[in-house]
């Protein structure tokens, strides 16, 4: 083909194609090719346009159809005259719609756009309710002699239908439950974006296997659309097995085996109480959790969790001096065994922010410096918590989160010593001219305790740095404060056992490369600190991304660039899945 553009290039196959197959199908394709053609060109505005054929036709192989396309002077758009009538015109969605249309006067022809203007007017006034609604004018009127067009479409929405009776059928929880979940008021406006927000409501109480959100528009009544919900109840239980390595996790970059038992049960009585128990096993990090969830006032943003958990864990880096080659070197990591046991209420404010108090018991035993410690904690805390996403994808272009914490413990109420902790979470998510991305993250923390107290405070509520989540190129918690002791063999060793404080910040610029695939470098920076050990780490790196339907999957590569009394300079891979937010 010669003479025309992309886009008339692409239209003109898309109505010339099927390719014949056979002899019949050539003389039927090669009969209508001119009315085709002519189709092609008028589409996108072309009414002068000249098609110069030539077909070969050799005996032995297949034929040629040479296409030689003057398109000539192309029709303009002159003028796009839209009327709305009817309860449509105050429709705030609409009017955000018509505000996004790109079709404009001086604009070449496009009937495919034409098309789609109609289609889409009719498509949001049935999802908006105006089941009413006609077009009183919808055309094109075109003269050829000035190449000029006019767009007429004129549309009577008609009254609005409202949302009428919400009933459900199929799930054994006490009347009235459910119906806290509907997101609108009765007799509001019909808005199918209602009805799925109601579906994600339901999905996301996890009691139902299969959900049907269904308007009975045979059943109107006085303007009203009444809505049917029809569900499935999931089975009474379900257990999954996760299989998995744990790669270089730790200073002596072992590989561990995982493996993970959940069970679950996603409705245990009428009520919509429910419980989920894992079961993981590695040689160094077995865990046990479980947590029994209540609905209180609302099924979803209002809920009682007790949960009790027993783990073993590891923290930081264990060294020994060696006289012969004058280093330290490792050997192993502060371990501890927690066992904790709580009770958390966890509730959703009408500003989205996610409010949350809790009683945690918590009794955790480990060896620091040769001393053997086994405290006890009881920790009153609250937590704040806001996300705000640019859109509802797993890999959102914008968005924004902030945590807030706060945790308390004194010894007249039972805990070894008197401990103020706070924390602080932020993420900031941003995309620019459609493939830039930036992401950047910020963690703080503090501990507020006597200096005699420090040592009796566990390592799961001391700050610790390094891993996927915090500075990447260094093992997961091998950063931070460290002391060196005499062991009771009298060898000279050093522990990093935690700071007080954490300032951990992260920046990356990521680019999509396809719209699934995309690379990304990165700055990571901070350490966890006391006030007479501060020594920040810096770690650079690069990745690539995955955007898979389950979230991004994403491979990085950091190299540290500081090397500290405990850790020489490192590089780490890290493999990493889940939403960002």
């Amino acid at each position: 083909m010669v003479g025309a553009n992309e886009a008339l290039t692409q239209n003109i196959n898309a109505h010339l194609s099927p390719l014949p197959t056979s002899e019949v199908q050539r003389r039927a394709f090669l009969f209508n090719t001119a009315d085709n053609l002519d189709a092609a060109l008028h589409s996108l505005g072309y009414y002068h346009g000249v098609v110069e054929q030539q077909l070969a036709s050799p005996e032995q192989g297949p034929w040629q159809l040479i296409l030689t396309v003057t398109p000539g002077e192309p029709t303009l758009v002159q003028w796009i005259d839209i009327q709305l009538s009817g309860e449509i015109r105050q429709d705030k969605a609409v009017n955000r719609w018509l505000a996004k249309l790109k079709m404009k006067p001086g604009d070449i022809l496009n009937h495919g756009q034409y098309e789609t203007i109609k289609s889409q007017l009719l498509t949001l006034a049935l999802a908006r309710g105006y089941f009413d609604g006609h077009y009183v004018t919808n055309t094109i009127v075109v003269n050829r002699d000035l190449n000029r067009a006019q767009i007429n479409l004129h549309y009577d929405s008609g009254p609005r239908y409202k949302m009428g009776s919400v009933n459900f059928s199929g799930d054994t929880l006490i009347p009235g439950l459910l119906e806290q979940l509907i997101p609108f008021e009765p007799n509001s406006d019909y808005s199918t974006g209602a009805l799925g927000d109601l579906n994600r409501e339901l999905v996301d109480t996890g009691y139902f296997t299969n959900i049907k959100v269904l308007p009975q528009l045979d059943k109107i009544e006085q303007h009203k659309v009444p809505i049917k919900v029809e569900l499935t109840p999931r089975p009474s239980h379900s257990i999954k097995l996760g299989l998995g390595v744990d790669i270089g996790s730790s200073a002596n970059n072992s590989v561990e085996p995982r493996v993970r038992v959940t069970w679950r049960t996603p409705q245990i009585n009428r009520y919509g109480h429910s419980q989920e128990t894992s079961v993981e096993w590695s040689p160094d990090r077995p865990k046990f959790l479980t947590t029994y969830t209540i609905p209180l006032s609302h099924p979803l943003d209002d809920q009682l969790k007790i949960r009790v958990g027993l783990l073993r864990d590891k923290y930081g880096i264990t060294q020994v001096y060696d006289a012969n080659d004058r280093k330290y070197v490792n050997t192993g990591e502060l371990e501890s065994t927690k066992r904790s046991a709580g009770v958390l209420r966890q509730k959703r404010l009408d500003n989205n922010w996610l409010l949350t108090y809790s009683l945690d018991a918590l009794k955790e035993s480990y060896t620091q410096s040769d001393i053997y410690y086994d405290p006890n904690f009881l920790l009153m805390g609250t937590s704040l918590s806001h996300t705000h996403r640019g859109d509802n994808s797993l890999d959102p272009k914008s968005g924004f989160f902030q945590y807030y914490s706060l945790e308390y413990a004194d010894p007249s109420l039972g805990s070894e010593v008197r401990l103020t902790r706070l924390q602080a979470k932020f993420k900031w998510i941003d995309t620019f001219f459609d493939k830039h991305r930036l992401v950047a993250r910020m963690d703080l923390g503090a501990n507020l305790a006597a200096e005699g107290d420090l040592a009796n405070i566990p390592p799961s509520l001391r700050y610790f740095a390094g891993g996927d989540q915090s500075i990447r190129g260094y093992s997961f918690n091998e950063l931070g404060p460290y002391i060196d002791y005499q062991t009771q063999d009298n060898q000279l060793a050093r522990m990093v056992v935690g700071g007080r404080y954490l300032m951990v910040g992260s920046i990356e610029y990521q680019y999509y490369v396809t719209p699934t695939w995309r690379v990304a470098t990165f700055v990571d920076g901070g350490n966890a600190f006391d006030v007479d050990q501060v020594e920040p780490i810096v770690a650079v790196g690069a990745g690539i991304h995955w955007i898979s339907p389950i979230g991004p999957i994403k491979l990085d590569l950091g190299v540290g660039l500081n090397e500290s009394e405990t850790v020489d300079r490192s590089w780490r891979i890290h493999l990493s899945m889940g939403a960002e937010l």
